[in-house]
C-alpha cells in the first residue's frame, strides 16, 4: 500500500465520515464497481463531491484526475485506517433479541473487538446469562465499566427509551457509541455516537442492486 499522509491530524469530520465512505465503497465493490468518480460517489452516498475528494485528500493521493478512484484501493486503505489494533472492551445495553444475538456473535471476525458485560432494565432478564456474560441492571454499568475498562458501548435500545440509555452511558464515562435506535440524541461535544438504522441499510441495499447489479438485461 501507498504510504498515507500522517503529517496533519485527521480533522474530525472527516475520521466521521471514514466509516460511511467504507460501507458504501464494498457495497460498490460487491455490486461489482471498480472505479468510481467523486460525483458519482456523491449522487451514492449524499455528500458533496468537493467535500469527498477534500476528505480523500487528507489520505495522499487516491485518485487521479479524469480517471476517477480505484474502490477496490479505497477499501484496502479505509479498511487499514479503520482497523482497531488494540483490543476494545465494549458494553452492550439492552438485552433483547438483537442485543443477545450480538453477544453471541461477539464481533467473532475481529478479536479486538470485545463484548465483556450486558445490561438491561427488564428484571426478567437481569441474571440471565448469555454466553457466558450475565445481564446486569443497568445501575452497575458505571461500576463494571471502571472494573472491565469497557471503552465502547452498543445499545439495541428501542427510540423512545434511547436518550435515557445513551445518558446513562455517557455518565459511567464512556465516549463512543453505537446506537441502534435510528432518532437522534443529544450526547456532549466529547462523545461520539454511530447510528445503525436497519430500514435506511435496507433501502440503501436495494437501491444498489437496482443500480449496479450486473444481472441488469
Amino acid at each position: 500500500m501507498k504510504e498515507l499522509h500522517k503529517e496533519k491530524a485527521m480533522p474530525k469530520a472527516t475520521a466521521r465520515r471514514l466509516p460511511l465512505y467504507l460501507r458504501y465503497l464494498k457495497m460498490l465493490g460487491d455490486s461489482g464497481v471498480t472505479r468510481i468518480k467523486s460525483k458519482e460517489f456523491s449522487d451514492v452516498i449524499q455528500v458533496p463531491p468537493a467535500t469527498i475528494r477534500r476528505d480523500f485528500s487528507h489520505l495522499g493521493e487516491l485518485g487521479r484526475s479524469g480517471y476517477g478512484y480505484d474502490v477496490p484501493y479505497l477499501i484496502e486503505v479505509f479498511s487499514h485506517i479503520l482497523n482497531t489494533k488494540e483490543e476494545k472492551r465494549i458494553a452492550l445495553i439492552g438485552c433483547g433479541n438483537l442485543g443477545k444475538a450480538l453477544v453471541k456473535n461477539n464481533f467473532r471476525r475481529n478479536e479486538n473487538l470485545n463484548i465483556v458485560c450486558a445490561f438491561d432494565t427488564e428484571e426478567e432478564l437481569v441474571g440471565l446469562s448469555v454466553d457466558d456474560i450475565m445481564i446486569q441492571p443497568m445501575e452497575k454499568l458505571a461500576e463494571e465499566v471502571k472494573r472491565t475498562g469497557v471503552t465502547v458501548a452498543i445499545s439495541t435500545v428501542p427510540s423512545q427509551f434511547a436518550q435515557e440509555a445513551i445518558d446513562k452511558i455517557v455518565d459511567a464515562g464512556i465516549t463512543a457509541i453505537l446506537n441502534f435506535a435510528p432518532d437522534r440524541v443529544t450526547v456532549p461535544h466529547n462523545v461520539n455516537v454511530q447510528y445503525i438504522d436497519l430500514t435506511t441499510e435496507l433501502q440503501t441495499l436495494i437501491y444498489f442492486d437496482e443500480t449496479f447489479s450486473k444481472a441488469k438485461p
